[in-house]
């Protein structure tokens, strides 16, 4: 594999690490700019929002650029928004950097993709993609509970100035050790959005906002409900972090090769099992053993999701997926960003720190109703044609 993409680990593992470790000093931060926690959740729903924007513009935007050159921009958008992140004196600015920082996020994995594929043999392609999403799932297991430490040890703004130095050297890998692939075609965008006119990619697009978002209304006050509720202190947070990035780390593993064998009964599984171990969650949260084993369920059944959603959409905008990719990268963070709003608000209106529990159960459980009423209109629509269709051909990353 060529030392490229290192390049491109690096920039995913910085993207995933700033995405999730706010979630660690989301306290720390809230103390320090004097708001409550419910507010300071804002700096995770500006965050998911930015890449809701982000993903599909930066997309069209960077349509007629070279994609190395764009992977470039993009990387220096990511270091100005967790510079900012970093020194900010605000909370307003401090969201402002975080919005900043995730309009990077979509469109890089999506063109980063495109660029590991074009590096190496045909053959070896998914194994490409797959070592540059490496630098994603790494992150959830040593980025964001290291960038947790950190925060606790030395301060959240020492947190955002190392992510931003790690978004330096992705940008410095990718200017020296990527390959100039020349412009791309321009795209045809009118085909691209007609793909959204297909109900069952809207249908899927939904599942994505609903299911993942119902993993993000429990993990964006995690650190508060560990502490508060569960009775660990804020020390323990960082190898409970560790706990939650590895059932990620599994669960994707574990759904990517099931939803290859049987899509839809993966998600009617994964989705129920989601919304059921939420539920529980808000029992079980009085317990340390108990709270700790229930999160790590919540990570591997939360990623287990992932690769059947994304594949579904490919699957449903099998003649113009490039948008509907990156727009489904940004679906992802849309749910995340209702999760943490509306997990807010529970906690806001009084119902305490486990109250985002029951919320996320609700929602995991509307995406499950969603796709029972997606895989009834497959049953009544005319048979496929006996070709295979183009999104099967393609190899499929999960991510978000």
């Amino acid at each position: 594999m060529p030392l490229a993409l290192l390049a491109l680990a690096i920039g995913a593992f910085g993207i995933g690490t700033t995405e999730f470790v706010i979630m660690g000093v989301l306290p720390q931060v809230a103390g320090d700019f004097g708001v409550s926690i419910p507010t300071a959740g804002w700096l995770v729903t500006g965050y998911a929002l930015g890449v809701v924007l982000g993903a599909p513009l930066l997309t069209v935007l960077g349509a007629r650029t070279s994609r190395k050159k764009m992977l470039m921009i993009l990387m220096g958008l990511f270091v100005v928004g967790n510079t900012l992140s970093a020194l900010a004196p605000t909370f307003g600015l401090m969201l402002a950097g975080r919005v900043v920082a995730s309009l990077a996020h979509g469109a890089f994995f999506g063109i980063g993709s495109v660029v590991a594929a074009g590096l190496v043999a045909p053959q070896k392609r998914a194994s490409a993609i797959a070592l540059m999403f490496t630098g994603l799932t790494v992150a959830n297991i040593v980025g964001v509970p290291g960038g947790t430490y950190i925060g606790q040890a030395l301060g959240w703004r020492v947190t955002f100035g190392v992510v931003a130095v790690l978004g330096i050297v992705g940008l410095l890998g990718v200017a020296r050790l990527v390959p100039e692939q020349g412009r791309p075609e321009a795209a045809n965008v009118r085909a691209e959005f007609a793909a959204f006119k297909n109900v069952q990619v809207l249908l899927a697009m939904a599942m994505t906002v609903l299911g993942f978002g119902g993993v993000f209304a429990a993990i964006t006050y995690i650190t508060p409900m560990m502490t508060e509720i569960a009775g660990y202190s804020e020390g323990s947070v960082t190898w409970l972090l560790v706990l939650l990035g590895a059932g990620m780390f599994l669960g994707n593993l574990i759904g990517g090769r099931l939803a290859d064998r049987a899509l839809m009964p993966m998600l009617f599984v994964s989705l129920a099992a989601l919304s059921g171990t939420l539920l529980a969650f808000t029992a079980t949260a009085h317990n340390k053993v108990l709270a700790a084993l229930t999160l790590t369920l919540i990570g591997a059944l939360g990623f287990a999701s992932v690769p059947p959603l994304q594949k579904r959409v490919l699957d449903q905008a099998a003649a113009a997926p490039t948008l509907a990719s990156a727009a489904n990268i940004g679906a992802f963070n849309l749910g995340n960003a209702l999760a943490a709003w509306l997990g807010g608000i529970v906690i806001a209106a009084g119902l305490g720190y486990t109250a985002p529990n029951w919320v996320g159960a609700l929602l995991s459980g509307a995406a499950l109703l969603l796709a029972v009423v997606s895989a009834a209109l497959d049953r009544r629509a005319p048979a496929a044609a006996p070709h295979e269709p183009a999104a099967a051909r393609v190899p499929v990353t999960a991510s978000h």
